[in-house]
């Protein structure tokens, strides 16, 4: 697929983009990208291949920039995920696409946008801010999963919250490291080492990376919600335990004098004179009643049950 970036993404076919002096968008297969490479005659001087552990990066070339960009799949909800390879310079970007990712992307690009003053740089930025575009509204949804989370700790079901916790805070971390790499990318892009790019549009490298530092900053913010529902979580799992400790102690308490009672009348040597009087059955029970009775009493003025 190849596109000239006038007014908008306009398609076209691949001898369109040597004779135009509008810059291209290409989107190529690997096998595509390796028979082709030559034509676009960037100064590659490394391999455009994805790395064993998909990332979003970018290398400075003779007189290219290659890189790759990967989205983290998350586990709240459905979204683009994937990963693709891409080398760009003043005259165009290819993209080379296993997945068809970049594709979707440049799609919505494609029939979204129309720009009044097109450049190169102006479609790198809104291709790139439609990657972010709906994560602020997926954020959204995590805070607001994570307060129906604190209102189930609070309501007594702890225990069970602990793995749905860990998930979100597994997808958190990712998206951290996302946007982590997705700021380096932009900064990249913004030090135009190579000229590329025209200085009053560097602008557009600046605005992405504000906008992604400030998805981090959400990010931030609710990984130590996270933290403090962990905290939460523990504190409700502590206090269940003393309750539990504290009710067994008060039966162990309760129980200690009757067992020696039980255990002084049970040895039964031959001159205990009360195994022959008539009411040591009804006064022993008595005692433990009142003993088990006392306990109770006792422990409840002092609020320990």
């Amino acid at each position: 697929m190849y596109y000239l970036i006038r007014e908008k993404l306009e398609k076209c076919d691949a001898e369109a983009i040597s004779g135009s002096d509008a810059p291209y968008v290409a989107i190529l297969s690997a096998e595509e990208w390796r028979r082709d490479r030559e034509k676009f005659a960037m100064g590659i001087d490394m391999e455009t291949e994805l790395p064993a552990v998909p990332q979003t990066r970018a290398v400075v070339n003779y007189d290219s920039l290659t890189g790759s960009i990967a989205i983290p799949k998350l586990g709240y909800m459905e979204h683009l995920s994937g990963s693709f390879a891409f080398a760009l310079d003043e005259k165009g970007v290819v993209f080379i696409d296993e997945s068809g990712l970049a594709a979707q992307i440049v799609n919505a690009v494609a029939e979204s946008k129309r720009w009044r003053m097109p450049g190169l740089e102006r479609f790198l930025y809104d291709f790139l801010e439609q990657i972010i575009a709906p994560d602020l509204s997926r954020l959204e949804m995590v805070e607001h999963a994570l307060e129906r989370m604190e209102s189930e700790i609070l309501n007594g079901d702890a225990e069970p919250v602990l793995s749905r916790l860990n998930d979100v805070r597994g997808d958190l971390l990712d998206l951290n490291l996302h946007y982590g790499q997705m700021i380096d990318l932009g900064q990249e892009l913004e030090e135009n080492e190579n000229g590329f790019f025209a200085d009053e549009n560097l602008r557009y490298f600046h605005l992405f990376t504000a906008r992604t530092e400030r998805l981090r900053d959400v990010v931030t913010n609710l990984r130590d919600y996270t933290v403090q529902l962990r905290d939460l979580i523990q504190t409700r799992i502590d206090v269940k335990q003393n309750r539990i400790m504290t009710l067994l102690t008060v039966i162990t308490t309760i129980f200690t004098p009757l067992t020696l009672l039980t255990g002084w009348y049970g040895m039964n040597f031959r001159y205990m004179p009360e195994l022959e009087y008539r009411w040591s059955y009804p006064i022993v029970i008595a005692v433990s009643l009142a003993i088990a009775i006392g306990c109770i009493a006792y422990f409840k003025k002092k609020k320990w049950m």
